[in-house]
């Protein structure tokens, strides 16, 4: 049960009310913006709330247990606060959510409806939808180890260990040569064999400066993405590169000298090993393997 400021409690009893919603999204590098479905715009808590975004939200639902609630949120792309480029490079792919009822006569009664984060944004047009998912939603990510022959870390995460900051498993360059969509060739990677293949490639500078992709493969200094990057290489653009990883353990063994902290199972059994019959002449003879 939400506890209703005094104010706002009477606003709502006399049948004449003067609310407006108002939301702030704050992204991860700390940028924070507000808007408001309202005529004009409304500042409180530090914050102005623009009423030129056209945004409008659908209902949204909430119940007592851990259940994961949430609503989409519409609204324009303004050139001047909420761009498609940064919704394309992903500057605001998690960012916090908020959403408040406000009295824009009284901004200092309001009452906060939602908090959460954002979710899957679609764009067309002019237009975005994004989805806004409740706190709750964090308890229904799987959480655990798989049982798997592939590890399950993080390549240079805290169960890993490899240290990606240090000049073996990284690489900063500019691009020279585009070819297609995806693809590039940088110096900085010549002779490197294909040690950032499946790495995590960030760029630094140009259209699609803070986005970050997936590196399918690497052939020395020419290098192609996972996917289409939201604008397009050019040559020039800057870039930092982390190894990659494959997930076998031959890799870790092989490539980072880090067995000891491999997070997977391989020798566990393949479903044509256990479909076999035990036999004493055989490597299955019914007894614990490896």
């Amino acid at each position: 049960m939400r506890d209703i400021p005094a104010p706002m409690a009477a606003a709502l009893a006399s049948g004449v009310t003067t609310f407006a919603r108002c939301w702030r999204l704050e992204r991860r590098d700390g940028v924070a913006l507000g808007f408001t479905d309202h005529d004009e715009d409304i500042a409180f808590g530090g914050d102005l709330y623009r009423a030129a975004s056209g945004m409008s939200a659908s209902a949204a639902s909430s119940a007592l247990g851990l259940a994961a609630g949430g609503l989409d949120v519409v609204g324009a792309l303004d050139d001047a606060a909420l761009t498609e480029a940064d919704l394309a490079r992903g500057l605001y792919d998690g960012a916090e959510a908020r959403l408040y009822l406000v009295d824009w006569r009284d901004p200092a009664s309001r009452l906060l409806l939602f908090r959460g984060a954002l979710g899957e944004i679609a764009r067309e047009r002019s237009l975005f939808t994004a989805e806004l998912r409740s706190v709750a939603h964090a308890l229904q990510q799987p959480q655990g180890r798989l049982y798997q022959r592939a590890c399950d870390a993080a390549l240079g995460d805290a169960r890993c260990g490899i240290d990606l900051s240090l000049p073996l498993h990284r690489a900063e360059g500019v691009a020279a040569a585009v070819t297609g969509a995806r693809g590039f060739s940088a110096a900085a990677l010549a002779g490197r064999g294909d040690a950032f293949a499946r790495g995590r490639l960030v760029w630094t500078s140009g259209a699609n400066r803070g986005a970050a992709a997936e590196v399918r493969a690497q052939d020395g200094a020419a290098v192609e993405l996972a996917e289409t990057p939201p604008m397009a290489i050019a040559p020039g653009d800057g870039f930092t590169v982390t190894a990659g990883c494959d997930k076998t353990f031959a890799t870790c063994r092989k490539r980072f000298g880090n067995q000891v902290n491999f997070r997977g199972f391989p020798l566990m059994p393949g479903n044509d090993w256990l479909a076999q019959p035990a036999r004493s002449d055989g490597d299955n003879d019914g007894g614990r393997r490896g």
